[in-house]
């Protein structure tokens, strides 16, 4: 977050470099753009309607934060997912998962509680669909990304909000790759429902501790399949 307040941030337009960055990073992180694959600052640029600049700095940011890599003559490629480093990414969220959403259901106001309320009865309907075969993985998937972000958002620290979203892309890029062999995986997505529901009642211990599970869980779910 740079010198902006929250609320600041929340009311500036994005630039062109942010939405570059935003399709680009949403698209790697649900392997729409495959490990390994070439980014073509022209192509992406004309996609977007953009010029080469704005894409140029989102490219640049999105190797910060390790979802894609640049080498000198060679050009900019979608990083590889590399299954070692679950043990690393897990151990940092198993910290900060439940610091985010203790964060959340203590600090989060009347109108951030109806929106998690409201996101986790469609969680729950949405993991009825899928287990009842109208809703593929992969559109379950973006809605997990949706519900950890809205926690990250309303813990209303934007330090942590930073580096867990980068955790969890980097986590959920891990899940796509293993997801059609994931045998729980519309009932991994479904435990949102309850640590939404701890998070808009204010229970701050029981929020963290569902979180923790879930993220354990997760680390267990991926490593049955490897």
């Amino acid at each position: 977050m740079s010198a902006l307040t929250t609320q600041e941030a929340a009311t500036t337009p994005p630039s062109l470099a942010d939405v570059a960055y935003e399709r680009l990073r949403d698209r790697l992180v649900v392997l729409d753009i495959r490990p390994g694959e070439p980014l073509n600052d022209d192509l992406l640029a004309k996609e977007f309607g953009v010029g080469r600049t704005p894409v140029r700095e989102a490219l640049k940011r999105l190797e910060v934060d390790r979802l894609v890599v640049a080498y000198p003559r060679r050009g900019t490629f979608a990083t590889t997912v590399d299954m070692t480093d679950l043990g690393y990414i897990s151990e940092v969220r198993r910290a900060l998962e439940p610091v985010a959403a203790a964060a959340a259901a203590r600090r989060a106001g009347l109108a951030e509680r109806e929106e998690m309320r409201t996101l986790a009865r469609t969680v729950a309907a949405l993991r009825t669909a899928a287990d009842g075969g109208d809703l593929t993985r992969r559109e379950l998937m973006r809605h997990d990304v949706e519900v950890h972000r809205s926690i990250y958002r309303h813990s209303q620290n934007p330090y942590l909000e930073d580096v867990l979203v980068r955790l969890d892309n980097l986590a959920t890029r891990i899940w796509c790759l293993v997801l059609d062999r994931l045998p729980t995986f519309a009932g991994h997505v479904g435990e949102h429902v309850a640590l939404l529901e701890a998070i808009v009642a204010g229970d701050a211990d029981l929020a963290a501790d569902l979180a923790r599970a879930h993220v354990t869980g997760f680390e267990e779910s991926v490593r049955q399949v490897l």
